[in-house]
């Protein structure tokens, strides 16, 4: 049958086209042998008129690696007590609720019982096992230390899975005060300014300019909420548009890493992600370039794939790891310095694994102490916020009361 495939090559150039073979486990041999790694493959839809072979499926990224974690620790514990491939997969499979994980692994089971290997299954779902994840499986087999590799690509979903909550929870309590401060001002400017209009028409002097420029602000709201809704609008779907393009999301990249403060913890998450993955991949016996290609294409950032990828070229020329990186303005010298040496005494992947572990516990530490910092600060703008509206609306109340009782005396 013919096949469509995605695929990159060993300089880590993406490469699309199709090839002919009896089935997936052959078409990736095939492409192993011309120096290819498939990433993803798919039956030609106009070489058949049946319906696609295997259910595509989108799913978040929080969700898929909830369900990794999980579905690796049970397939590590049952590869361990001998528990044949297919059994294993089904008895995991029949616990889960319908779904489209349980359709990926009856799909998983079904091409093991056709002959297929692990990791080649997995290639024909890359929305839940991506590249990394493939390359730990097929290294499993290869060694035949599957169940140690499972339980290895588990903790390291976890880890994933550790700092993306951490970061979640450190930004849940600031944006809800941002979203509650929005609508208390909207409510103070929309709801309650436009009754004091009247009283403050009334008053035979000038209001303070405060009150003036806030009426102003209301008078305008009120009346052109349909523009300010459009304005709104137009902005939400131009920036959804733009983050969906090559351009928008190098353009976001490097803003994040350039911001002052925030983007310091951002190059320290990603350069954890980045040790810990190129860590974990050469501790699994994958070749340097394999697996630098690897990380490149889960680095989440243009940037620092960019900066892995010149890696890759530095050390297909010979040179080390270290030189390329330790002249990056994105990775922190004292990394840089430790790969170094690390690769003097030959022992890269255990320095790359302390490097991640440190970063991390460091960035733990960061993300939170930033949030509780935060939190006091939005209270207080906030508090400021509304007691300008609030002086503006009662300044003029206290001239009238004032006037009031000057006139009765």
């Amino acid at each position: 049958m013919k096949l469509v495939y995605q695929a990159i090559d060993e300089s880590g150039r993406e490469v699309a086209d199709s090839i002919e073979a009896v089935s997936i486990a052959d078409a990736n041999e095939k492409l192993r042998d011309r120096g290819l790694y498939m990433t993803s493959i798919t039956e030609d839809s106009s070489e058949s008129s049946s319906p696609a072979r295997h259910p595509p499926a989108k799913v978040g990224r929080t969700r898929r690696l909830k369900s990794l974690a999980l579905f690796s620790r049970q397939l590590a514990m049952l590869v361990r007590t001998g528990t044949p491939l297919a059994q294993a997969l089904g008895a995991i499979q029949r616990q889960l609720p319908a779904g489209t994980w349980r359709e990926v692994l009856v799909d998983l089971r079904r091409q093991i019982e056709e002959g297929s290997t692990l990791s080649t299954a997995m290639d024909a779902h890359p929305a839940f096992f991506d590249s990394v994840c493939r390359s730990l499986v097929a290294a499993g087999e290869a060694s035949g230390k599957l169940d140690a590799m499972l339980q290895r690509l588990a903790q390291l979903t976890r880890q994933q899975l550790k700092i993306q909550r951490s970061v979640t929870e450190a930004l849940i309590y600031p944006c809800m005060l941002l979203v509650i401060g929005t609508v208390v001002v909207t409510v103070m400017i929309v709801f309650v300014l436009p009754r004091f209009e009247g009283l403050f028409a009334s008053l035979d002097a000038p209001l303070p300019p405060s009150t003036m420029v806030l009426m102003a602000i209301s008078d305008f709201v009120r009346s052109k909420w349909w523009l300010l809704t459009a304005v709104a609008l137009v902005i939400a779907v131009g920036a959804t548009l733009g983050l969906s393009t090559k351009a928008g999301r190098r353009l976001t990249d490097r803003w994040v890493v350039g911001l002052p403060l925030v983007g310091g913890v951002a190059r320290s998450l990603m350069t954890a992600r980045f040790t810990r993955l190129l860590g974990v991949l050469l501790d699994s016996q994958v070749p340097m370039l394999e697996a630098l290609t690897l990380v490149r294409n889960s680095a989440g950032n243009f940037l620092y794939a960019t900066l892995i990828g010149e890696a890759h070229d530095t050390v297909v020329r010979g040179e080390s790891l270290s030189s390329v990186l330790g002249r990056s303005p994105l990775i922190s010298p004292y990394v840089s310095e430790a790969i170094r040496h690390g690769e003097q005494s030959g022992q890269v992947s255990p320095v790359l694994l302390d490097i991640a572990d440190f970063m991390d516990e460091e960035n733990d530490v960061v993300v939170r102490t930033a949030a509780k910092l935060l939190e006091p600060i939005m209270l207080i703008l906030l508090g400021l916020v509304v007691a300008v509206i609030a002086l503006s609306i009662f300044i003029p109340l206290f001239d009238l009361t004032s006037l009031a009782h000057g006139g009765g005396a």
